[in-house]
């Protein structure tokens, strides 16, 4: 059991019957008590749902387990991950991981989430490293206007870099919200 004063970012529960992660808790004092918001990420559906709870009750903490796996390749309906400890391979279903997949290339290792025998998502690292496959060629001298263009990632991900920026170019992108941070080599 898990109770109020304990929630913190990241930890598993089970509420009705379903799984989620904490994504966010906000402690609120009122006249009468204190009440914790908690917005709840559905580990099975991906959704996010928020809830009220008062002071002092409790949830059940779920075991969600995190194994380091490789990614090894994918199709139309999963995505295989190898267990670099066991090589035991998995496959994850496309719908449960499709926000995951354009920060994702074969061999890549991640955090594989799995309640049981059930793989629940991928946790990524904060940032990772892509190529621009295409996009506008870049001039030189264009480093002061701060200006942007779309460009092409190895994965299909498109985001917005500097003009200054080539096909080749490996960027860091973060995995959040998918923007650029900067570049790492060049081509």
């Amino acid at each position: 059991m898990i109770s109020t004063s304990d929630f913190k970012k990241g930890a598993s529960v089970e509420l009705d019957g379903q799984l989620y992660r904490i994504e966010e808790v906000q402690h609120v004092k009122t006249k009468k008590s204190a009440v914790y918001r908690v917005k709840l990420r559905d580990l099975r559906a991906g959704h996010i749902t928020e809830r009220t709870f008062n002071a002092g009750d409790k949830l059940v903490a779920a075991r969600v387990e995190r194994r380091r796996m490789q990614y090894l390749y994918g199709d139309a309906d999963n995505h295989t991950f190898m267990n670099v400890e066991t090589y035991e391979q998995i496959q994850i279903p496309t719908r449960v991981i499709s926000d995951d997949l354009p920060y994702l290339k074969e061999s890549d290792e991640v955090q594989v989430m799995l309640y049981g025998d059930e793989a629940l998502g991928v946790e990524l690292p904060a940032a990772v490293e892509l190529v621009i496959t295409a996009s506008d060629p870049g001039v030189k001298g264009d480093t002061a206007t701060g200006a942007t263009k779309p460009a092409t990632l190895e994965t299909g991900l498109v985001v917005n870099v500097p003009l200054f920026m080539n096909p080749g170019d490996t960027i860091k992108v973060a995995t959040a919200d998918g923007r650029y941070l900067e570049r790492t080599k060049t081509a």
